[in-house]
């Protein structure tokens, strides 16, 4: 039996955070892909508040919540730290990666599942944020210096689900190379670094599967 097991669906870019982190680290375990609308018993066991993906289980202990069990990781396996040692620069890549949850994302998500005057709304809010990171990214090439780090794999749906999933899906186009020329450079470094591009999910069924969440937020919100 292995000694850490991965709680994940395939699809979750919040478990891919973890998938990259033990890779990195070197770490083996186990994967439990869950289907989410028939949960199993397990993972309301090892989650029952929030019950979701990703839950990282180590020697039969559960943690959840991905930022949480990225920091877990690195405390637990040493080899290849994400976190920088110096305090100060600990904190401000956990302030980083927790905006990239409070606001970049969820702004990108209303653009994605919007049209119209909400959707053009939500793209100004999206890229006010990621202008954020632009200023960020200065005189980097990674948020944490010359090495893939803590704030990376936070952000690091960017250079997929939104450069290429989202935008394939609606067309629309926001972390362009004119107007976020740092960050268009990290993505695709980030994106080219081989534990990262050996384990991003299958681009085709990303783009099936939030075509159809897209068509379903944008079908509800009609029949409102």
């Amino acid at each position: 039996m292995a000694e850490v097991k991965l709680f994940r669906t395939w699809s979750s870019p919040f478990a891919l955070r973890i998938v990259w982190a033990l890779k990195l680290k070197d770490v083996p375990y186990e994967t439990i892909y869950e289907d989410l609308s028939n949960k199993s018993p397990l993972l309301l066991q090892y989650n029952p508040i929030h019950k979701k993906v990703p839950v990282l289980v180590h020697n039969g202990k559960p943690i959840a919540e991905s930022l949480v069990i990225l920091e877990y990781i690195d405390e637990t396996w040493k080899e290849n730290p994400l976190l920088p040692e110096d305090p100060l620069e600990r904190a401000t890549a956990r302030f980083w990666a927790k905006f990239g949850d409070d606001k970049v994302l969820p702004s990108i998500w209303e653009s994605f599942t919007n049209d119209g005057k909400e959707q053009e709304e939500a793209i100004v809010k999206a890229k006010e944020n990621l202008k954020y990171l632009e200023e960020e990214l200065k005189g980097k090439k990674f948020f944490g210096g010359e090495k893939l780090g803590f704030v990376d794999i936070a952000l690091g749906w960017l250079a997929q689900y939104e450069s290429s999933v989202f935008e394939d899906v609606t067309g629309m186009k926001l972390l362009t190379e004119e107007e976020f020329p740092l960050l268009s450079a990290w993505k695709l470094t980030f994106a080219d670094a081989p534990i990262i591009k050996d384990n991003w999910p299958s681009r085709d069924k990303l783009v099936a599967k939030f075509q159809a969440i897209r068509e379903d937020h944008l079908l509800k919100k009609a029949s409102k």
